[in-house]
């Protein structure tokens, strides 16, 4: 008798760490949301642009390129040499992406610039998909290399596309776009990179 009372008496085992484990979730909710909070509150405020998301590429020297040629677009392979001591854009675009069509008309003004070079990444793609997109939208590249696998894009750190990087002559990215360029990405963003590399650069 004396024997039951006493287990009877012990507490139950793991209640709080049940309570506690039932608050991560609220935890977890309520930092998401304070987070999102803030990148709503800046971009109203402050109109800070969101898709101009840091990168930790930037200031650091390019990943390597050695990406295949897209067959039938009687372009160049997308290698080093092609971006080396040009200042240039590397383009990572899909035919399945609908923001790089919108994106497409922004790319061909920019490749009228005879002091920017454009080049391109097909993410995840076939070539003949790719090629219908180009042959429809026009080609403002001057070398597109293929990537099906998404392994080249996950050494630049591609969020989601449409992405953009500002390579300069000396291979070091200086500006990166997440997302289809915007007026305000254009004006705030890519332009006044452009100019400062343009003036750093100047031969």
């Amino acid at each position: 008798m004396s024997l039951e009372t006493k287990e009877g008496d012990k507490p139950k085992s793991g209640g709080t760490g049940r309570y506690l484990l039932a608050l991560i979730p609220l935890i977890v909710f309520a930092c998401i949301a304070l987070a999102v909070g803030k990148v709503m509150y800046d971009q109203e405020v402050h109109g800070t642009d969101i898709s101009a998301i840091p990168s930790a590429l930037i200031g650091t020297k390019a990943p390597a390129l050695a990406l295949a040629r897209l067959e039938g677009s009687n372009l160049p392979a997308l290698t080093d040499d092609a971006i080396r001591g040009k200042l240039t854009l590397v383009n990572v675009f899909a035919s399945w992406c609908l923001p790089c069509r919108e994106e497409h008309p922004v790319l061909k003004d920019l490749a009228k610039d005879g002091r920017l070079n454009i080049v391109a990444i097909n993410y995840k793609d076939t070539s003949e998909n790719a090629l219908r997109f180009l042959g429809e939208l026009g080609n403002p590249y001057s070398a597109i290399g293929i990537d099906p696998n998404g392994t080249a894009a996950i050494d630049w750190g591609v969020y989601g596309i449409p992405e953009s990087y500002l390579v300069a002559p000396d291979g070091t990215i200086l500006y990166k776009q997440v997302g289809p360029f915007t007026p305000t990405s254009l004006k705030e963003g890519l332009y006044p990179a452009i100019e400062k590399a343009l003036r750093k650069f100047a031969s």
